[in-house]
């Protein structure tokens, strides 16, 4: 009985837990099909109110099961458009977007409250512009969604947000800050409907690449996170109290805050890692170092601290502190398994980049130093600033490079030879005051060989003996001995000494004999991009001072010798292309350098020359050296405009361009043709051919003269549009974009019709001569400035002079036909001129015709006034009728040469002046 009454209470409670467990599946069932309506409309009018961006979907549905027990709506293949100026971008993409319900807000509440997300194989895509306009500013804040129609209270109370299995790009060209994340995993969880709430976040990336300003920091890097995040949504603060990082294998602390403000960021990181072992800090570095490291014994002990601290506002041109110190003890280096490696490798540095700014820059490091069996590296330096550093450095070695080298396992290169030096400095290095760093010391490499991928043979023999000694920290005190430096290449000796002293005025005795191919020997250098060729040979002595040089005291000289060269590019930051000396012998005496026959290409131009430089030593060796010569010069073909700068008008340069609708272009300049002003050079010159500015002037002759930066020809003539032009000018650069030019011209009896045609100058200076046939001449000077382009910037030009027309017929000429239609005389549309002289003026963007008179078909023009050279009109005229003109009508002639408005009388109005507003 008792066993019967046991059964039955344990049926029954099944049954009750079987009726619950049916209810509860049923519930899981119904709920979603009977809310999914409510549901579907409530997320629909909350996007409408809250999201600023398109989104798009292919299917909604409602579930317990897809995040059980959570229920959630589930929209699959979403899109996501970025705020402006993005609107037409995707910001994020995802196989699946799932927000969690609240089902109390379901059934207790007309709203309906979010608070899970959860994503799965998303693509989030950041983006954010130079002006520091973001793609992500989609929600809508409150305000705004409460001014949008039918508004609900649906919110997003969020305490749970799951990332699975995406990816995460973002790219700030503001700050120039890129990084991706792929395989991103991310779960965190917090009361997010609060103002200031903690952020418990776990974060696992399978490659992570981290880019600043286009250098890669860090490149397929595994990190495994776990942070505490404080985040405050009314000041945008994110306060990190916890955050432990894994980067490969290196632990990683990272402390800090990071608050967005109106206009940039505001940073205080702090990022550490103590007490890490050599090996692991090595896999968090670059994927080459990881092939390294898989083939090298590392041991030691490491600490790492960054900090960046302050506000990053780009258009203020603000910027953080940047502190890096590194410090390694007792460090082993062994690649290859090699007989001799590094050991007691100490390193101690800190560098500190006060606002990223370069020029800022301090480097303290305390201790460099390493072993290999007997031999030493030991160093020690301090370095405060770029342009004028203060430098206080010690350092000490022997060893023997090829251990080095090996036990390293520095790549593609084969080093060796015994070095041995000693050298001390401290002081200031200032170039424009002669200071030079007190120092003291010796540098010597012998038996050096050096062998690269490059190319099959090293450079071998390599011997090097050098002092250097400064005892009072200035440019006169400074003394280098170099006794000897010598290498074999290609089976060839070279062979120098050296002997400077008083860099102040300096003195010089130089010894050099040897043959070299650039050619080959660059390809042991070799780099991507770069491209040497040529050969020099070299027999000379060179021994003298500055001074003596520069006074012509040349019997206190002893220059002698050759220098051969071919085929030899000369770089230079005043030209874009390389000038190549395809031969060339130099004979030097004393001061001066004389060559025959010296044949040279420039791009398409080429030159033969003859004649001398002189103070070439002081030219080469000092910034204020003046080189001077005198050369004959011919050439078959001179293309000028591949001498222009190629200076960008706009310095400020972004690889990625903001969209089209944000930004403003301004038309790229090449630059102005720069004049070195250390040249003191008269050529006499010769080409058959020139091209310059859209010009192709023939049999071009002239003396020219280059001093202190200005080009002056004498005596030029040309034949232009087969025309014989005789000319005189000055040129000068004011500025990579600016010069200032002169000249006086004469052209007699040429084609206007062709001048029309093939000169674009003239086609703009005179417009009306489009519908002109004829023969005329032309004695002008002018003067004014040419742009970045080297077009002639019209309101700056000043000058004047006569325009001959010796016999022209003008044909079709709107204003001719504007007046024969007011005078009703037909023979006024097409006139023929012979025989005068139209003089004028040019000033503030306005020609000034003097009165001119001309005869044709019985009638007596007289013509006087001012055009402009955008083409506007204000002529006064005289028709002197026929037989003899006594008797006249007066006529105005306004509007533009296209349009031309001609009307009876004699008043006019002035053309406005365009001043040069640069002068």
């Amino acid at each position: 009985m008792q066993k019967s009454k046991s059964r039955s209470i344990v049926f029954k409670i099944a049954k009750y837990l079987g009726i619950t467990f049916a209810v509860i599946l049923a519930l899981l069932f119904l709920t979603p099909i009977v809310f999914e309506d409510q549901i579907k409309e409530q997320i629909k009018k909350t996007a409408n109110e809250r999201l600023s961006a398109e989104l798009n979907y292919s299917d909604v549905s409602v579930s317990f099961f897809r995040h059980f027990p959570s229920l959630t709506l589930t929209l699959d293949n979403l899109s996501l458009n970025g705020s402006a100026p993005y609107k037409n971008e995707k910001f994020i993409t995802a196989k699946e977007v799932s927000f969690g319900i609240n089902v109390a807000s379901l059934i207790f509440s007309k709203s309906v409250k979010i608070d899970q997300i959860y994503l799965s194989d998303s693509f989030i895509n950041v983006k954010v512009n130079p002006n520091g306009q973001a793609n992500y500013n989609i929600y809508k804040s409150q305000a705004k969604a409460a001014e949008t129609k039918d508004s609900t209270d649906t919110a997003l109370k969020l305490e749970r947000i799951e990332i699975l299995n995406s990816k995460i790009i973002y790219d700030d060209q503001s700050t120039k800050v890129h990084f991706d994340a792929f395989g991103f995993n991310y779960l965190g969880k917090g009361d997010l409907n609060k103002a200031v709430f903690d952020l418990y976040s776990k974060a696992k990336i399978e490659k992570l690449n981290i880019v600043y300003e286009n250098e890669p920091y860090l490149m397929n890097k595994k990190v495994d996170a776990d942070l505490i995040t404080k985040v405050n949504i009314n000041s945008l603060s994110f306060f990190f109290q916890q955050n432990n990082l894994k980067i490969n294998q290196l632990l990683v602390d990272f402390k800090g805050k990071f608050d967005i403000l109106k206009d940039g960021y505001n940073m205080d990181f702090v990022i550490k890692s103590d007490n890490s072992d050599l090996y692991d800090v090595f896999t968090a570095f670059p994927p080459k170092y990881i092939t390294w490291l898989s083939k090298t014994e590392l041991k030691g002990n490491t600490n790492l601290l960054l900090t960046l601290k302050g506000n990053y506002i780009t258009s203020q041109n603000i910027a953080p502190d940047l502190n890096l110190d590194v410090k390694i003890d007792n460090g082993f280096v062994n690649y290859n398994k090699s007989a001799f490696p590094v050991s007691n490798l100490n390193l101690d540095i800190k560098t500190k980049v006060p606002s990223l700014n370069p020029d800022l820059l301090t480097v303290d490091a305390k201790n460099l130093s390493l072993n290999i069996n007997q031999d030493y590296l030991k160093s020690k330096f301090f370095v405060k600033g770029i342009n004028t550093p203060e430098i206080n450095a010690d350092f000490k070695a022997k060893i023997n490079l090829e251990k080095l080298t090996k036990a390293f396992g520095i790549p593609d290169i084969e080093l060796k030879g015994s070095l041995a030096g000693d050298i001390q400095a401290n002081g200031k290095f200032d170039q424009k005051n002669k200071l030079f760093p007190v120092t003291k010391g010796v540098f010597d490499l012998e038996n050096g060989y050096l062998k690269t991928k490059y190319y099959p043979n090293p450079i071998t023999n390599i011997t090097i003996k050098s002092k250097i000694d400064n005892q009072k920290g200035t440019f006169e005190d400074l003394k280098i001995k170099l006794k000897p430096a010598q290498f074999t290449f290609e089976g060839k000796p070279v062979f120098v000494e050296a002997d400077l002293s008083d860099f102040n005025d300096l003195a010089y005795d130089i010894k050099a004999k040897g043959e070299l191919d650039v050619n080959r020997i660059y390809k042991v250098f070799s780099r991507k991009g770069l491209d040497l060729d040529g050969f020099i040979k070299a027999d000379l002595v060179l021994k003298g001072k500055q001074s003596d040089a520069e006074k012509g005291n040349y019997s206190k000289l002893y220059n002698k010798g050759t220098l051969e060269l071919r085929n030899i590019g000369v770089a230079s930051e005043y030209l874009p292309k390389k000038f190549i000396i395809k031969e060339g012998i130099f004979k030097i005496n004393q001061d001066k350098m004389s060559f025959n026959n010296f044949l040279a290409a420039y791009g398409q131009s080429d030159f033969k020359m003859n004649g001398y430089l002189q103070n070439v030593f002081n030219y080469a060796t000092t910034n204020t050296g003046v080189l001077k010569g005198s050369f004959k010069v011919s050439a078959r073909y001179i293309n000028v405009d591949e001498f222009m700068s190629q200076t960008s008008a706009n310095t400020s340069v972004t690889k990625t361009p903001a969209p089209k609708t944000e930004t403003k272009t301004e038309p790229e300049q090449t630059g102005v043709i720069i004049i070195p002003t250390n040249l003191n050079l008269q050529l006499l010159a010769n080409a058959q051919k020139v091209n310059f500015d859209k010009l192709n002037l023939q049999n071009a002759t002239g003396y020219l003269t280059m001093n202190k930066g200005k080009l002056t020809m004498q005596n030029t003539g040309f034949n232009l549009i087969g025309c014989n032009v005789a000319m005189n000018a000055n040129y000068q650069a004011v500025t990579p974009q600016k010069a200032n030019f002169d000249y006086a011209v004469k052209a007699s009896d040429f084609d206007i019709k062709r001048a029309y045609n093939e000169i674009e100058v003239f086609r703009k200076m005179a417009s009306a001569a489009e519908k002109a046939q004829g023969i005329v001449s032309l004695d002008y000077k002018l003067k004014g400035r040419l742009n970045g382009n080297m077009e002639p910037v019209y309101p700056s030009l000043v000058g004047g002079g006569v325009l001959s027309v010796k016999d022209v017929k003008v044909r079709g000429l709107k204003m001719f036909n504007a007046v024969s239609k007011q005078t009703s005389s037909e023979s006024m549309k097409n006139p023929d001129v012979s025989k005068v002289d139209i003089k004028s003026t040019v000033k503030n963007n306005i020609i000034t015709v003097e009165r001119f008179k001309f005869k044709f078909a019985g009638f007596r023009p007289r013509i006087e006034g001012t055009t402009s050279l955008d083409g506007k009109l204000n002529l006064k005229m005289r028709l002197g009728l026929p037989p003899l003109g006594i008797f006249g009508i007066p006529l105005t002639v306004t509007g533009t040469q296209d349009n031309p408005k001609v009307k009876v009388g004699r008043k006019t109005e002035d053309l406005e002046e365009t001043k040069d507003t640069e002068n």
